[in-house]
């Protein structure tokens, strides 16, 4: 398997202490790997990248509803540099591919305003990246779930 830029297949991604990839690097990444199994693989390493998940927080409030895996959000408000409202997002699954989906979620939204979040188009950014034709209907009724999900905290960012 080719390895793709910041991306290493023989690693132990939750023994490094790099936070999560950017959408950029995804991109550039997905683009380098030629095979989908390669991709996959990828995928369950970013999850591997997330920011850890409290047990307390796998709960029903943070679950997103609508995901055949299990699937959990959470959203914390910060202040930027400039003083701007923020939205910081953690998340986790019970399943290492969904985990992936849920990285690449939070490398699309987490940091940004509630602006910036409600201007991404991440269905758009999923499809770039081939996902939408690689995965299940459920799998693919879960990343918009997911998605909405986000969203629905952009626009209530309290």
């Amino acid at each position: 398997m080719a390895a793709a830029r910041g991306y290493n297949a023989g690693r132990s991604p939750q023994a490094e202490s790099d936070p999560l990839a950017s959408i950029e690097t995804i991109r550039a990444d997905f683009a380098f790997l030629d095979d989908w199994e390669d991709r996959y693989r990828y995928l369950i390493e970013l999850g591997h990248t997330l920011e850890p998940l409290p047990p307390e927080a796998h709960n029903e409030t943070t679950r997103v509803r609508g995901c055949v895996s299990q699937v959990w959000i959470e959203r914390e408000t910060r202040h930027d540099a400039n003083g701007r409202t923020i939205l910081h997002f953690r998340g986790d699954s019970d399943s290492h591919l969904v985990r992936g989906l849920v990285a690449i979620a939070i490398a699309l939204y987490s940091d940004r305003t509630p602006q910036e979040i409600l201007a991404t188009d991440a269905l758009t950014a999923f499809r770039e990246l081939g996902l939408e034709q690689h995965l299940t209907p459920q799998r693919s009724n879960g990343v918009r779930s997911m998605i909405e999900r986000i969203r629905a905290d952009a626009y209530a960012p309290a």
